[in-house]
C-alpha cells in the first residue's frame, strides 16, 4: 500500500467502502449520512479512491439462472506445449468465460463459466481440444460474494 492509500483507508474510508460494497447506488447524501461526512466531502474522497485505484469500478449482478445460464462451471485447464501462448487471447473471447485466472500448480488456468444445459457445457468443453481439462460443475454457492472490511487488513499485517 502507498502512503495515499494508507491516508485514504482510514476508518471513514473503509466506511465508505463497505456502504458501497453493499450496494453501490446509494447517494453521496446516503452515504455522507452513514460516515458522518458532508455530500462534496463524500464526492471528493471516493473521487480519490478511484483515482488511486482502490474503487475500480461499479456493476450489476444478475441472477444467470434467470438469463438461461443454469450451470456455472469451474475449468481447470492446462495447456498443452506450444498451445499456452494463444490460450489466455481463447478464453477472452468465449462469451461463456465469466471469470479467468493463471494460477501456480500443475493447471495454467482456472475459468468460471455460466452455459444453458449440459449439451451447451459438452460443446464448449470440445473446444479445449489442445489442452488438458478438469471440469467442476457447481451444486450450490454458499458463498457468493463477500465483501472485504477493515478487519481483513488488519489480520493480514498481523
Amino acid at each position: 500500500m502507498t502512503l495515499e492509500s494508507d491516508r485514504l483507508l482510514d476508518d471513514i474510508g473503509w466506511d465508505l467502502l463497505d456502504a458501497l460494497q453493499e450496494d453501490a447506488r446509494l447517494s453521496y447524501r446516503e452515504l455522507g449520512r452513514r460516515v458522518g461526512l458532508s455530500s462534496p466531502a463524500v464526492v471528493e474522497r471516493i473521487r480519490r479512491m478511484e483515482e488511486a485505484g482502490i474503487i475500480t469500478g461499479y456493476r450489476v449482478e444478475l441472477d444467470l439462472s434467470k438469463l438461461g445460464f443454469s450451470i456455472i462451471a469451474f475449468m481447470r485447464i492446462e495447456a498443452t506445449p506450444g498451445n499456452f501462448a494463444n490460450l489466455a487471447d481463447r478464453l477472452k473471447a468465449m462469451p461463456e468465460v465469466l471469470e479467468c485466472h493463471r494460477v501456480t500448480g500443475s493447471d495454467d488456468y482456472i475459468a468460471k463459466v455460466a452455459v444453458s444445459s449440459v449439451t451447451h457445457l459438452e460443446a464448449l468443453l470440445d473446444r479445449f481440444t489442445e489442452s488438458q481439462l478438469t471440469t467442476l460443475i457447481v451444486l450450490s454457492s454458499p458463498v457468493t460474494r463477500r465483501a472485504i472490511h477493515q478487519q481483513a487488513l488488519s489480520e493480514r499485517r498481523s
